[in-house]
């Protein structure tokens, strides 16, 4: 009986690395930061569209409208700050599996700057405290909403609930389709990409990551149907 138990502890989780840099701007500097991006784009516009076919009607206040949608819609994860995102934790002495599922979700890939879009599941196992479900996708947010691979993705999120939670275990699953893929290169139409992360218990403990999975299949466990 104690080979068994020893067997079922959680493997170590493996030393995070450090968060990603967050950005902070003072109302001056996000301004100066919209200029020198609109100005880009003004640029990008005069390079790829042939001034024969240009309609200055459709392009009017276009730079401008680019740069305010890559800076507060696509880029504002760096912005923030995962540990602030994760604060104001609740004590608990709950121990059994949280899980979110189904949260949608965008980013932007590095390689070619085209968008991805798909779904978000979520777990993790307490480790004296929980927060709140919407915490959770806004953590995500925090991640997504910068220039990332899928599968760097998933395990920042994992890895955020394990740092600034203190969770014993946690995962994450990534489901979406990558611009990358379907509107240039292969132009697969219809295919999608996924990534996932497990750590601690949710990476050692199997009939735990398969109560993880079930859900997500939305489908009952085994022994709670």
């Amino acid at each position: 009986m104690a080979a068994r138990a020893s067997a079922r502890r959680a493997r170590p989780v493996p030393a995070p690395r450090p968060d990603p840099p967050r950005v902070h701007r003072t109302p001056a500097g996000e301004d100066l930061a919209a200029g020198q991006a609109a100005d880009a784009i003004a640029r990008f516009l005069d390079a790829t569209v042939p001034t024969a076919a240009r309609r200055a009607e459709d392009l009017a206040g276009t730079p401008a409208r680019v740069a305010a949608a890559w800076l507060e819609d696509l880029l504002d994860g760096y912005r923030r700050d995962p540990a602030v995102v994760l604060a104001g934790a609740m004590p608990s002495r709950g121990k059994d599996l949280v899980a979110v599922t189904g949260i949608d979700f965008h980013s932007m890939c590095p390689h070619h700057l085209l968008p991805s879009r798909g779904l978000a599941h979520v777990a993790y196992v307490p480790g004296g405290q929980v927060v709140g479900f919407g915490q959770i996708a806004r953590l995500v947010d925090c991640f997504a909403h910068r220039l990332v691979l899928e599968e760097v993705l998933a395990r920042q999120v994992a890895e955020a609930l394990v740092v600034h939670l203190g969770a014993r275990g946690a995962a994450c699953l990534l489901d979406a389709e990558q611009a990358c893929l379907t509107v240039r290169g292969e132009r697969r139409r219809g295919a999608r990409a996924h990534a996932q992360c497990f750590l601690g218990l949710l990476e050692s403990d199997r009939r735990l990551q398969a109560r993880f999975l079930a859900l997500v299949k939305g489908r009952a466990p085994e022994g709670e149907r």
